[in-house]
C-alpha cells in the first residue's frame, strides 16, 4: 500500500474487487469487493514481488494489482466451490 492513504486504498479495492467480480462472473456485496481487492491486492504484490515484477506506485498500480491479486482469489473460490 505505499504511496496510497488507507481511504484511496479502500475505494481502489473496492473497484478492483468489483471488477474482477465482473470478470469472473462472481458478484459479492460492496464490503467483500473492497476485502477482495485489498487482499488481493497484497497477494498480487507478493507474487510481483517474489517473481521480480515491478509494478507501478500509486493508486493505479494499486488498482492493477488489485485486479489481478482479485482475479486470483476469485479463481481459486470458483476451484474450491466445485
Amino acid at each position: 500500500m505505499e504511496g496510497v492513504g488507507l481511504i484511496t486504498a479502500i475505494i481502489v479495492g473496492g473497484l478492483a474487487g468489483w471488477l474482477a467480480g465482473i470478470l469472473m462472473g462472481i458478484r459479492f456485496g460492496v464490503l467483500m469487493n473492497i476485502v477482495i481487492g485489498i487482499v488481493g491486492a497484497v497477494i498480487a504484490s507478493a507474487i510481483f514481488n517474489r517473481a521480480g515484477i515491478y509494478v507501478a506506485s500509486g493508486w493505479l498500480g494499486y488498482l492493477v494489482t488489485g485486479f489481478i491479486g482479485s482475479c486470483i482469489l476469485l479463481f481459486m473460490a470458483k476451484l474450491v466451490r466445485r
